[in-house]
């Protein structure tokens, strides 16, 4: 993909989200509609969803979820402290981790250099 196409895909993405959030209220199935265009136009495309519209959409039916309206949003602490966005749609559950990945040191490097940062 030239980066032109993938320039246009991205803003056509922001214009369907924002779509989205104007129809949510009045129409949730056409808010649906747009947001699995823009997931389907990035994938065509190969671009990232940025963040702030990745946690807002469910993957399963692809609601756009908004606390508290149609999405319970909990805090878990069992074996690492996450969040756990649930669908009050579908019931789909995502779950996201609170604690970032740490960095290694320079000693760990140093033991590892063929091994690449994850």
């Amino acid at each position: 993909m030239d980066p032109t196409t993938k320039r246009i895909a991205k803003h056509r993405v922001e214009a369907l989200f924002q779509q989205a959030e104007k129809a949510r209220i009045e129409n949730p199935q056409l808010a649906s509609r747009y947001v699995r265009t823009a997931r389907r136009i990035a994938m065509a495309a190969r671009i990232r969803l940025p963040t702030k519209y990745k946690r807002r959409i469910c993957k399963n039916c692809n609601t756009l979820l908004v606390p508290g309206e149609n999405c319970r949003v909990r805090i878990k602490h069992k074996r690492e402290p996450h969040i756990v966005v649930t669908c009050l749609a579908c019931g789909y559950q995502t779950r996201m981790p609170l604690r970032k990945k740490r960095e290694k040191t320079k000693i760990e490097q140093n033991n590892h250099p063929n091994e690449a940062p994850r």
